[in-house]
């Protein structure tokens, strides 16, 4: 097969399996005591994945639902999180940094990324934050661009499929500089539903007063028309009902910039590095899933400044390191006309005009230490520390309270909508982790991990209130793990396997009255395994998943009209996840992969009254080196045609479904000159 559309992924055949998110540095994988996978290039260009989810779910324990377009909700160790703060126990990384600012997170996050056509996408399960810091709670998803020497020339590829499906790549390097990027229309297989997305990375590779300077440059836009839910029991079965849009008004356009600079000096005695990134998202979309539509209009620009130093004795590899990040974040509600649907009481405490308008500036300093210690000939211990400190200024551009915009009360107690005045918040945390290492040979070795993960409230659960509610006094999410795990290479065998266990404490959550709290509390436990077997010299079998439980620990009347009970499923945490990939890989002349994706059963509700049966879906992906530098190649996504639904909740007295896409069908020629 030739190589990836981006680059030949040049470097990893020296290093063997190495992993760069797992430490802050690049290391072996065999290293590294706890559970992560790498998404390689090689995958990502048979992949040639219209969604990030495509990739990730290939990962054990993880679970990206695909909402309308590029839009998503994340599960990475845990249950699918949904609403305001939930973002913000998922951390997602481009070479090592945050992508956004801590208190600015967004569910959809990840389409701001080239996760296409990145060299690498890494994913490490549980708690991770004693070196990054906050919102490394569940996982952390980081996406490793190429140097510049790995694009090797230029690479071009055309694209075309199902529902008007379009794509067209390029990448392109040679001395110091390289770029890549995307173009792609899809007409969307939903009606009203078509997306239009591009994707510019830029690089530059230099020497500098004696180490090495890596210039980083990203821009995102996305322009999307939304298919909302479909409605009623098993709706998602139906294939007219599937292809609908009762939300043809309905979208989201969003762009993003990043640049980074990263300077290291590798090659001596006390590394250093010195890390600068600039970010900016604007995002503007219709809250269609609510009464009245308000449109919203957010965005930040923020400034992470990283330096760290690291060192080995023999017996004593040590690293310290600082972040200082600086944000500026706002948000406005605007709803355009009175609200016409639901009842008396719902059309008279939505009204028109602004509900939320406000600006908030934050202020984070992060400071950790790691330590690794040779204790024995297979025997090492780690121990990694880090606080970190928080503060939120906020600026309430309208009248404080839940009156309308212009300070008239509404009817039935007051509008849903409320207002705290200019405040300021601080949180501070800190974060340890021990870990420690058995070797048991060069490529077998146990781990047991304790760490404990965080995030202060998200800036929208702390300034975004509603009904008489006029501060929300919320605490830091917590969250204490263990885990146990074995990393293996056998002969024709590799794989991991992990246990783990977990509590995390003072979840935010909204309670009956409408009131954002931070008493919840949850309990997690399972096994995640990957296992792949090198079956003849071209052939290749994998097999990755998990068996879990996610439980409440606490019981409570929520909002929405339920009640948690604990003990009962957390809602939208299947117990099993499953995928099984067959592959044939001749490099010189054709790769192919048949998938399969096993998705369990749950509960759609938080009382657990409502469950979605679950669904397995198969997917056939082929690629053709024709000749020299020309490779045709072709996906088949649910090769069986099988009805099933990527999201299922029950809410507002429904079942509601974002419907799996029917059979589709794409084609793409490629052409490299190296």
């Amino acid at each position: 097969m030739a190589a990836p559309p981006a680059f030949a992924a040049a470097g990893d055949a020296e290093l063997g399996e190495v992993v760069v998110s797992a430490r802050r540095a690049v290391q072996p994988r065999s290293d590294y005591a706890g559970s992560i996978e790498r998404i390689d290039a090689d995958e990502l260009a048979l992949l040639g994945a219209q969604h990030y989810a495509a990739a990730l779910n290939r990962a054990p324990g993880v679970m990206i639902q695909r909402g309308s377009g590029q839009e998503s909700l994340i599960a990475i160790r845990s249950p699918v999180l949904s609403g305001a703060g939930a973002c913000g126990s998922f951390l997602v990384l481009e070479d090592g940094m945050p992508t956004r600012p801590t208190g600015f997170c967004n569910v959809n996050e990840l389409f701001e990324l080239n996760t296409d056509q990145a060299a690498a996408i890494e994913v490490l399960r549980g708690a991770s934050p004693a070196l990054y810091g906050a919102n490394a709670v569940h996982g952390i998803v980081n996406v490793v661009t190429p140097a510049v020497a790995q694009l090797d020339g230029v690479s071009l590829s055309l694209e075309s499929g199902s529902d008007a499906w379009r794509r067209g790549r390029i990448a392109a390097g040679g001395g110091s500089l390289g770029v890549f990027g995307s173009v792609s229309h899809d007409g969307g297989w939903r009606a009203d539903s078509a997306t239009d997305e591009a994707k510019l990375n830029l690089l530059g590779d230099y020497s500098l007063a004696g180490g090495q300077l890596r210039l980083r440059a990203a821009a995102t836009t996305l322009n999307q028309e939304t298919a909302g839910f479909v409605r009623g029991f098993d709706a998602y079965r139906n294939l007219a009902l599937s292809r609908g849009n009762d939300n043809p008004e309905a979208f989201r356009d969003a762009w993003s910039t990043r640049i980074a600079l990263l300077w290291s000096d590798p090659a001596a005695a006390s590394p250093r590095e010195f890390n600068v990134v600039l970010r900016r998202s604007r995002m503007e979309f219709l809250q269609h899933f609510l009464l009245g539509k308000p449109l919203e209009r957010n965005g930040q620009t923020s400034l992470r400044l990283a330096m760290s130093q690291r060192g080995d004795t023999g017996r004593l590899r040590w690293a310290l390191g600082s972040d200082l990040e600086w944000a500026d974040g706002s948000l406005l509600e605007i709803q355009s006309g009175p609200t016409l649907e639901g009842s008396a009481v719902a059309r008279a405490i939505r009204p028109a005009g602004r509900h939320y308008d406000y600006d908030v500036r934050a202020l984070t300093l992060g400071l950790w230490a790691s330590g690794e210690w040779q204790l024995a000939d297979r025997w090492s211990l780690g121990v990694d520390g880090r606080i970190d400190r928080t503060d939120y200024r906020y600026d309430n551009r309208m009248r404080a309270g839940n009156t309308d915009e212009s300070g008239l009360p509404c009817a039935f107690g007051g509008c849903l909508y409320s207002r705290p005045a200019d405040r300021s918040d601080r949180f501070t945390a800190f974060t340890p982790k021990i870990h420690l290492r058995h070797t048991l040979s060069p490529a077998n070795s146990l781990y047991l991990v304790l760490a404990r993960g965080f995030r202060p409230p998200e800036t929208s659960e702390l300034y975004r209130l509603q009904r008489q509610q006029s501060v929300a006094s919320l605490r830091s999410e917590l969250l204490d793990s263990a885990e146990l795990g074995w990393v293996m290479t056998q002969g024709e065998l590799s794989g991991s396997l992990a246990a783990f266990t977990m509590r995390k404490r003072h979840v935010i959550l909204r309670d009956s009255n409408g009131f954002n709290i931070s008493d919840g509390r949850t309990r997690h436990a399972g096994i995640e395994y990957a296992l792949t077997w090198k079956l003849a010299p071209r052939w290749q079998l994998a097999l990755a998943g998990s068996e879990v439980r996610h439980r409440y620990d606490f019981s409570l009347a929520v909002d929405g009209g339920e009640t948690i009970v604990s003990g009962r499923d957390i809602d939208t945490a299947p117990r099993h996840l499953q995928t099984l990939r067959l592959r044939y890989n001749d490099h010189a002349a054709l790769q192919g992969e048949l998938e399969w994706v096993h998705v369990g059963a749950y509960f759609a509700d938080a009382g657990n009254l409502a469950r979605y049966p679950g669904h397995r879906v198969a997917n056939l992906r082929l690629a053709w080196a024709v000749q020299p530098g020309w490779e045709l190649s072709t996906r088949v996504e649910n090769l069986t045609d099988t009805r099933y639904a990527d999201r299922a909740d029950f809410a507002q007295g429904d079942y509601r479904y974002f419907p799996g896409r029917s059979r589709s069908i794409f084609l793409q020629l490629q052409w490299q000159n190296h």
